[in-house]
């Protein structure tokens, strides 16, 4: 048995939710935050026997798309930004994926 950590952005995750459960993947969601850009994601938790994770994957990818963002440079925290002072633009969204092995599982 294996346990998919993916973590998407919010703008993806109602999709990618219902194409796993489409599926008749198992998905507990969380509402999670970035640390970098502070901005909102949801992260799934899956248990799926190892012949599935390939399956998994792809539909996490599929349907996870990267985006541009304006990120307020780190020098306006406290101040607030001046006119024209948006910091600079980066790539957000996509999917991060963790496959770990699961030694036990019981659903009781």
């Amino acid at each position: 048995m294996k346990l998919i950590i993916a973590i998407v952005n919010n703008d993806d995750s109602a999709v990618v939710s219902s194409a796993l459960t489409r599926e008749n993947f198992t998905v507990t969601k969380l509402s999670t935050t970035g640390g970098f850009l502070m901005v909102g994601n949801t992260t799934f938790l899956i248990g799926t026997e190892k012949e599935r994770v390939p399956r998994a994957k792809e539909i996490i990818k599929q349907y996870s798309k990267t985006r541009a963002h304006e990120a307020a440079s780190s020098a306006s925290f406290g101040r607030g930004l001046a006119d024209g002072e948006l910091g600079a633009s980066v790539n957000v969204g996509g999917a991060m994926v963790f496959v770990l092995s699961v030694d036990e599982a019981e659903k009781y």
